[in-house]
């Protein structure tokens, strides 16, 4: 496999999620992370909706599913999420991060676990359904992931 990624026009694309509210959902994506709604769909033969909502460099793909179970408790903390096998979460970068979470603490944005792991810094919050996003610092990001490559 080429690891050269850009050379095949690989990038992030978007990230899927299942909510028990997509209204609410859109309604706290916008308020909280400033993403845009895009578009508002269903799937023919399925009882679901679906919205898509414009992120930073992807988009968020939003399913509301009639009778869907409810995320496990133990899907809900950083720790106990990974021991399950699966997706178990998505990081957004911004600038300054611990300023960030402050200004999401004061909107009532709950802030699940701190992560302060080889000199970065990481939020883990929830969104309204409990879905785990872990927040960022951009600058250490970048130095973190890209220094270990072999």
């Amino acid at each position: 496999m080429d690891k050269n990624f850009g050379k095949r026009g690989m990038r992030m694309h978007h990230v899927g999620i299942s909510v028990p509210d997509l209204d609410e959902t859109i309604d706290w994506y916008t308020d909280k992370l400033g993403f845009d709604l895009t578009k508002k769909t269903s799937i023919p033969g399925l009882p679901v909706r679906v919205a898509h909502m414009q992120g930073p460099g992807f988009v968020l793909e939003i399913f509301e599913y009639e009778g869907a179970e409810p995320l496990p408790e133990g899907r809900k903390h950083p720790n106990t999420d990974i021991q399950t096998h699966g997706t178990k979460h998505f990081s957004i970068g911004v600038d300054d991060a611990r300023s960030f979470v402050a200004d999401l603490e004061e909107q009532g944005v709950e802030v699940v676990f701190i992560a302060e792991v080889d000199g970065t810094y990481g939020a883990y919050i929830h969104d309204n359904s409990k879905i785990l996003i872990e927040i960022f610092d951009n600058d250490q990001g970048k130095e973190y992931f890209e220094k270990d490559r072999a």
